[in-house]
């Protein structure tokens, strides 16, 4: 399961990487993130490998704001999810607030609601309990994103 969480997290991610890298089109660090996550899930790099991966992805959305921010966080997100199961919801978080971020005020929650939906339908069989319950467990700690 760890694994499968890993690259569902990568996917929330991906879905997202292109507000990151239309706002800083030459800082790879997010996207060498997401090949981080899903390489540990493939068995071919280490955990510290991957977790390493994420601090420099966060590290690439600390001077950012909006949408970009957003998205370089879900990948950073995505590839610690190597050292701790539970970042997988920091990067589904992530990737839905990227989005609200990116829609004019009027559509953000619609616009959060419609990638949540779109998280929920890459979920494998395996695993979509699993994060269905600690979506709604851990909700409030995810600024209610998971609500829709």
């Amino acid at each position: 399961d760890h694994r499968l969480l890993a690259l569902w997290a990568a996917d929330c991610a991906q879905h997202v990487l292109h507000y990151f890298e239309q706002a800083q089109p030459a800082d790879d660090r997010p996207r060498q993130a997401i090949r981080q996550a899903r390489a540990w899930a493939r068995g071919e790099v280490t955990m510290t490998q991957s977790r390493t991966a994420a601090g420099h992805a966060m590290g690439a959305a600390r001077a950012l704001k909006g949408a970009a921010r957003e998205a370089a966080y879900a990948a950073g997100q995505a590839a610690a999810v190597a050292h701790v199961a539970a970042h997988e919801l920091g990067a589904a978080a992530y990737a839905i607030r990227a989005v609200r971020a990116a829609s004019p005020q009027a559509e953000r929650l619609q616009a959060g609601c419609a990638e949540c939906h779109w998280q929920r339908a890459q979920l494998p069989a395996q695993i979509r309990e699993l994060v269905l319950d600690d979506q709604r467990l851990r909700s409030q700690y995810c600024w209610f994103v998971f609500d829709c």
